[in-house]
């Protein structure tokens, strides 16, 4: 089966869809900021309305299911593995 990436851009769309859904908020009022650390693995931040939430790793699955299913019309049940890429950043490979 062929492997599907998902860019770095996606990802923060797929999050900005996630979180307006969650808060009940307009697209245009959710950022977000994708992160890696070296101990905690990947995690996001999300600002709404001056409020800020931290998005762990499964958060962003669980977007990024959303994002499958809705957007790409893929299985959302497909596995799911974010990966750090030197040249393109916070990547997610969908297998």
């Amino acid at each position: 089966m062929e492997q599907l990436i998902i860019p770095e851009q996606d990802i923060v769309n797929a999050l900005c869809v996630y979180i307006s859904r969650k808060k009940q908020v307009k697209l245009e009022e959710v950022e977000i900021e994708l992160m890696y650390d070296d101990d905690y693995g990947f995690s996001a931040e999300s600002h709404v309305g001056g409020r800020k939430q931290v998005l762990i790793t499964a958060n962003i699955i669980e977007a990024l299911r959303l994002w499958l299913d809705e957007f790409l019309n893929r299985d959302p049940y497909a596995g799911i593995n974010l990966v750090l890429d030197d040249e393109k950043g916070i990547i997610a490979v969908v297998q």
